[in-house]
């Protein structure tokens, strides 16, 4: 599996970025695509979460209502739309794929999106907000 994201940038406070991962080797019929982010100094944290065949999603409460996670499986691509940015969200941002269902089912119940059941990831775009 090769995951590459794009899509990084500076961005003002309150402004928008969107975020692609695009994916080969994967077989988006079975697995999710998740979001990660790591700031500086701080721990990799669970953004997002996408199973493609049905389009279940999973957003951590820090960013619901700001940012949607999309796929296009013709583009064998998963997206991040990050609205009304904040100072907060500045970090790198990773993807990552998992072979079925279960990490983003276990984040949809309530458990958070587990980071050591991913063993495919991208190599990162950095996101900085100016506040």
């Amino acid at each position: 599996v090769q995951l590459v994201e794009s899509g990084g940038g500076l961005v003002p406070a309150g402004g928008s970025l969107r975020l692609s991962c695009a994916a080969s080797g994967f077989t988006f019929d079975e697995g999710v695509i998740a979001w990660f982010r790591q700031a500086p100094g701080k721990e990799r944290e669970g953004v997002s979460c996408i199973r493609p065949s049905d389009v279940t999603t999973y957003l951590a409460k820090s960013v619901k209502g700001r940012f949607t996670i999309s796929t296009d499986k013709d583009k064998n691509t998963v997206y991040l739309q990050m609205n009304s940015l904040k100072a907060e969200d500045t970090a790198l941002y990773y993807c990552a794929a998992y072979g079925n269902e279960y990490p983003c089912r276990r984040a949809v119940l309530g458990h958070g999106l587990l980071k050591t059941a991913f063993a495919s990831w991208g190599q990162g775009t950095p996101v900085s907000v100016s506040s």
